[in-house]
């Protein structure tokens, strides 16, 4: 957990980032990231006026980056298909080859069977919660009242993809997440989670109309193994005090920070009522 907040403070800038110059005694440093323990793919990222730290390779073990791989199942090129048992995402490719990330899959993820479509897509999309949320769970909610801007401290992370079924909203996510060791497990809240780092990889080659898909536990362990199907634990909620995002040091309350984009929101982006992931 301290790793995690740790993490999370560097990324909304309180911390920052620093390039120490190496000599023949220092170790040569991004953020807290030794050059050389970089893992390629995930180092010092620019997107934009934002910039993300290296991901610390202890979260990258094993399957636990992307990797373009051989494709196991029957899907067809340009198809996403979630396994939430193994906590991998492939994006299908020619050739028969994919592209597979890891996930983390929250309590709305769990709930994820039928296919469905990318019809919406948001960079560093923001979040505010709604009058019923402010009015149900006033001390959950409250601190969060003004709503959270896209950027670093987003629930949403770098990006979202917003699937639909029939036109219709399922209020289904997949996007980034600061809740770096979650990513290969199970979470209390959120719907389908990806590094920042791979979600950024991931948006641009899913235009909206992409098919999304999800495997059954039955597949999982077809196609992954019995061992991969079942990869994973349970995390305890990942509490966040207010004042890291707002900085204000005016409120003591603190919120599970992907519980809160679980209902209904507004996205600022899009002027529209959306359900966060």
């Amino acid at each position: 957990m301290q790793i995690a907040k740790r993490y999370f403070r560097e990324t909304l800038g309180v911390l920052g980032l620093s390039l120490l110059a190496a000599c023949s005694t220092e170790v040569e440093m991004i953020g807290d990231v030794p050059v050389t323990e970089i893992v390629e793919g995930y180092g010092l990222l620019e997107d934009g006026e934002y910039t993300l730290p290296p991901i610390p390779p202890e979260y990258l073990q094993s399957v636990n980056q992307r990797a373009i791989v051989e494709y196991n199942g029957p899907e067809r090129a340009g198809t996403i298909v979630i396994d939430p048992h193994a906590k991998l995402l492939y994006f299908v490719e020619d050739d028969g080859m994919a592209r597979r990330y890891p996930i983390a899959v929250g309590r709305q993820g769990a709930r994820m069977s039928r296919p469905s479509t990318i019809q919406l897509k948001r960079e560093w999309p923001g979040w505010t919660p709604t009058a019923n949320m402010l009015r149900s769970q006033p001390e959950v909610y409250g601190p969060f009242a003004q709503g959270v801007e896209g950027g670093l401290a987003s629930p949403l992370g770098a990006r979202a993809l917003y699937l639909f079924q029939n036109g219709r909203d399922t209020h289904f996510r997949i996007h980034g997440t600061n809740d770096l060791p979650s990513i290969g497990n199970s979470g209390s809240a959120g719907c389908i989670r990806m590094f920042n780092h791979d979600i950024i990889d991931l948006y641009p080659r899913v235009p909206n109309g992409t098919r999304v898909v999800v495997r059954s536990k039955t597949q999982s362990v077809e196609l992954e193994g019995e061992e991969l199907a079942n990869r994973g634990v349970i995390l305890a909620p990942n509490i966040v005090d207010p004042d890291l995002i707002y900085g204000t040091g005016e409120n003591d309350a603190v919120v599970e920070l992907d519980e809160i984009a679980e209902d209904v929101a507004v996205d600022p982006l899009s002027a529209s009522t959306i359900s966060g992931g």
